[in-house]
């Protein structure tokens, strides 16, 4: 008998990837419960920072231009070699399109992205005297920096109370409720609303890591969280959730 396709699931209601949802559904976090929210953050890791390896602002923002679309581990990985030859826009220009290549071909998109760090290491020589500029402005205009990169370079490099909405601080601020937004510039206007000063240098990294090891996207470890108790997310995760018939059978091999 012919076994009839299965319908396209609708996507949930209370969705986290469906920011309207969550906002329909619940208040909006109290300038209080933000406070405590990144006082649990802190408790956990008092001092957050990149996990991007860097030895100076131009190598930290090469390391994030070359992180869009890739994992942190995977751009270390291949700037561990990379800056061992290049630090300065100066070194980066005499290696060359096919010579900085060969270094960051384990990257998606390093074609691209190498054009771009080759482009805004001229440009850095050019406009800046060979330094990375300290303003949103200056750097947004250098190719291949968006405002997330902007971001990222102020608040690490130059200690700027920003935050940079990556689809992990985007993730976090819609499922918890913390600052809703349909896309990661309303999501950065809100969190920066709702943000206590006291909390702002370290909210972006703490965010972000909030969301790589507990708010992670597919089944939230929510039984690990400390701002559980504060979170608006509806489908929270038990405990100890039933194992899926595929993990259960790979257990009994």
């Amino acid at each position: 008998m012919k076994r009839l396709a299965k319908p396209p699931q609708r996507r949930q209601e209370n969705d986290p990837e469906v920011p309207g949802a969550l906002r329909r559904q619940s208040k909006p976090f109290s300038r209080r419960e933000a406070a405590l929210f990144f006082k649990r953050l802190k408790r956990r890791n008092a001092d957050p920072k990149t996990e991007l390896v860097y030895a100076n602002p131009f190598t930290l923002l090469v390391a994030v231009v070359l992180s869009a679309q890739a994992t942190d581990k995977g751009v270390n990985s291949a700037t561990d070699r990379l800056f061992k030859r290049a630090q300065t826009p100066q070194q980066m220009l005499q290696l060359g399109e096919d010579s900085l290549i060969s270094y960051i071909k384990s990257i998606g998109l390093y074609r691209t992205k190498a054009r771009n760090i080759l482009a805004l290491s001229r440009a850095l020589i050019d406009r800046h005297d060979g330094n990375v500029p300290d303003s949103r402005e200056a750097l947004e205009s250098l190719p291949g920096v968006g405002r997330k990169t902007a971001n990222v370079v102020l608040n690490e490099a130059f200690g700027e109370p920003t935050i940079a909405v990556d689809t992990h601080v985007f993730r976090v601020a819609n499922r918890t409720g913390l600052a809703p937004g349909n896309t990661p510039l309303a999501v950065e206007s809100n969190l920066l609303s709702v943000v206590p000063q006291a909390y702002l240098h370290g909210a972006h990294h703490w965010l972000i890591l909030h969301g790589r090891y507990v708010c992670v996207a597919r089944q939230p470890k929510c039984p690990d969280c400390v701002v559980h108790d504060l979170c608006r997310y509806p489908m929270k995760t038990e405990a100890h959730p039933r194992p899926s018939l595929r993990a259960a059978k790979r257990q009994r091999l």
